[in-house]
């Protein structure tokens, strides 16, 4: 269905969470829905991997083995990675991991593509994988409680959706680009319950989703969405008191005041940012605590 439309007929539904699965089944189409739930009720196979991660990124080479590595140390075992039109050195970073089996590549050209590529991923991988997580390159999931995140995960096999709260990390002051890791080079973080750290970012269990219905959310085709406690999801995030005691997402939003300037350059997948650029930086670049 067309997307205005979607959100017109989606905007008069007032409840947060029941509109936004909708605007995500309309985006999908609901002919699309109909056909894909009978699709899934045929298909019985093991998936071949129990936790991969989408991601699309553009000129983003030099940050991909410390994030691939990161996840890989937590037991992702696949990622799924939508090229963006890099320019860098993205795909010779990529190349050791593509070899491997372990990166499945995709150029994926054009713009306001993140949408796109998230429908693209569910819709060749959607029997690939037990999970998958949507996130970011400038994301890494940590958990606190498990040792990995299929110990984390295996709990919550009934549901379709973990939402995982952020932590926002700022640039503690540094205003220079650096060869050395991100995680080593920043941190200090937001306060926990600072307004951003509302922000969630899913992982989901592919048989049992429409779409993303953006960044955020999945368009469940049935279950409830649970919290990182394991606790229904009953409100929108927007409406929930972050919680990172259990596994948390650290968002290195801004990183240096110089590769925060490169990634407006870049512009992001979901489309341009409207935000200017040192208000936006100021917005991120939360300084509260040290790790």
């Amino acid at each position: 269905m067309n997307k205005v439309l979607a959100e017109i007929i989606a905007g008069i539904i007032p409840h947060k969470q029941t509109r936004n699965r909708w605007r995500g089944i309309l985006r999908f189409g609901p002919i699309n829905a109909w056909r894909l739930k009978r699709e899934i009720k045929k298909h019985n196979e093991e998936p071949s991997h129990y936790l991969s991660v989408c991601v699309i990124a553009k000129n983003e080479g030099p940050y991909f083995k410390e994030w691939l590595d990161w996840h890989i140390a937590l037991g992702v075992d696949k990622f799924y990675v939508y090229d963006n039109e890099s320019t860098d050195n993205t795909r010779e970073i990529l190349q050791p991991y593509i070899d491997a089996g372990i990166v499945d590549y995709t150029y994926f050209p054009g713009y306001r593509k993140q949408l796109a590529a998230y429908d693209d991923c569910f819709r060749r991988h959607r029997y690939d994988s037990r999970w998958i997580a949507v996130i970011d390159m400038d994301e890494f999931i940590v958990p606190v409680e498990n040792k990995n995140l299929v110990e984390f995960l295996r709990p919550l096999e009934p549901f379709p959706v973990v939402e995982i709260n952020w932590l926002v990390y700022g640039s503690g002051g540094q205003t220079d680009k650096s060869d050395r890791p991100v995680m080593e080079r920043f941190r200090y973080h937001s306060k926990p319950d600072h307004p951003l750290n509302h922000h969630v970012k899913s992982i989901v269990n592919p048989r049992r989703i429409y779409s993303m219905t953006g960044c955020h959310e999945a368009a469940r085709i049935n279950g409830k969405a649970v919290d990182s406690h394991g606790r229904r999801v009953r409100v929108s995030w927007r409406d929930r008191h972050p919680e990172q005691d259990v596994i948390r997402i650290n968002h290195y939003a801004v990183r240096s005041y110089e590769e925060f300037l490169e990634k407006k350059l870049r512009g992001r997948a979901s489309g341009p940012d409207r935000e200017v650029a040192d208000e936006y930086f100021r917005r991120f670049d939360l300084n509260d605590i040290k790790e």
